[in-house]
């Protein structure tokens, strides 16, 4: 993996810790679906795409325990997670349609750096939309958080930030 993807799926899986904030419902429901019905179960190539295990919102369980999210507000998440699950899906689709075409373009038998820029730059595409995604998401389950929780959450992620560095 390069220092590239390497960063990218870094600075996803921050994200998406900072999104996480208690949707144990969702993750519960989607451990009881089919595996063609869970989505964000990890992308291509397994955990560590698009959300890694349990998708955009995967780590809501862990930092709603953190957060003392109340019962009502662990069932407002699980409604805007729900209310995401087709934009995600669809999101994840074009995923891994793009990096396996970027990986196609990569291993094709002559190198065509045209073709493996323009893979590349759909791969991004896909991620930029991704990216936004999560942060409509984040900002619906931001605005259910009290005060306290918000101020918690802020510190969690300064903690993550330093922790990465």
């Amino acid at each position: 993996m390069t220092s590239t993807v390497k960063r990218i799926t870094l600075g996803a899986a921050a994200g998406l810790l900072a999104l996480g904030l208690g949707a144990g419902a969702l993750v519960h429901a989607q451990d009881q679906a089919p595996d063609h019905q869970r989505p964000f179960r990890g992308g291509p190539g397994g955990p560590g795409r698009f959300g890694g295990p349990g998708g955009p919102m995967g780590m809501l369980p862990m930092l709603g325990r953190e957060l003392d999210l109340t019962d009502a507000q662990r069932d407002q998440i699980k409604a805007i997670a729900d209310s995401h699950k087709d934009e995600w899906k669809a999101i994840f689709d074009r995923e891994r349609t793009a990096r396996e075409a970027l990986y196609a373009a990569i291993t094709a038998d002559a190198v065509n750096d045209v073709l493996v820029r323009q893979k590349s730059a759909e791969v991004a595409a896909v991620e930029a939309d991704a990216a936004v995604a999560r942060a409509h998401a984040f900002a619906e389950v931001a605005q259910i958080l009290t005060a306290d929780q918000k101020a918690h959450l802020k510190t969690m992620q300064a903690r993550m930030r330093e922790h990465g560095r």
